[in-house]
């Protein structure tokens, strides 16, 4: 058999092998797509719902001991700090229209993972609401578990930002936004804010989170300063700013 007739013979051949190994190869990239696609979809959104179900169940037991430990009221009462066990309050801000946020202790993945913002212990401590002066530094996830802080950059000067405590509330009014500035940056945290305006201590709220959206690469930061306060009535009616 002539060496051109065995080549016309074999092509068939290999052109199936080529066939069957492209086939085989589509079906690994579907399959690696489609679980690529689940774990984006577990990230995004799955983590969100399990995290909303857990601060939920927080949030109502945080409420459950406020109600079964009425406001102190009088002379030496120190508003938030009676009970702290679950959550130190709720973060409301309108203009991210994500609801209350339980507010706990820490800024680990380990807390905010639970659907919640933190506050910093390190690498600068936090200040509390209740302080004469100081920064309240808050972080959250922006994107999954929760994502309580994804709506950051809707934020604009004079929004609102209120903390409640079990006995008060914190009215704060956005001074200044930076939209990214370096993960290693904690001056933007101390308790005279860096790059804020700011240069004289005074009562303010910080906001942080991850930036861009996806990614942890950079910070995105927002400031507010305390206005006023109000003291909790027995129908824990909302300052004008919620309603």
């Amino acid at each position: 058999m002539s060496r051109a007739r065995r080549a016309r013979r074999a092509a068939p051949r290999e052109r199936n092998r080529l066939a069957g190994f492209l086939s085989l190869l589509g079906e690994l990239l579907i399959t690696v797509g489609a679980v690529l696609a689940l774990f984006v979809a577990y990230s995004l959104w799955w983590t969100n719902v399990l995290a909303d179900r857990q601060a939920s169940a927080r949030g109502d037991e945080v409420r459950q001991q406020w109600q079964a430990a009425p406001p102190a009221t009088g002379p030496g009462a120190e508003p938030g700090a009676l009970d702290t066990r679950g959550g130190l309050g709720f973060l409301h801000v309108p203009a991210m229209k994500n609801g209350e946020v339980l507010v706990k202790r820490g800024t680990t993945p380990e807390v905010l993972n639970d659907g919640v913002a933190g506050y910093y212990a390190e690498p600068v401590k936090s200040a509390l609401p209740w302080e004469p002066r100081g920064n309240f530094t808050l972080a959250a996830h922006r994107d999954g578990h929760g994502a309580k802080f994804h709506n950051i950059d809707k934020l604009r000067r004079g929004d609102a930002i209120v903390f409640e405590t079990r006995d008060t509330w914190y009215v704060y009014k956005v001074f200044a936004e930076l939209p990214q500035t370096s993960k290693y940056n904690v001056d933007v945290i101390s308790p005279v804010p860096k790059d804020s305006g700011r240069t004289a201590p005074g009562r303010y709220i910080t906001l942080t989170t991850c930036t861009p959206v996806y990614t942890s690469k950079y910070r995105y930061i927002v400031w507010g300063e305390l206005v006023r306060t109000e003291k909790v009535d027995a129908k824990r009616t909302p300052p004008a700013e919620l309603r």
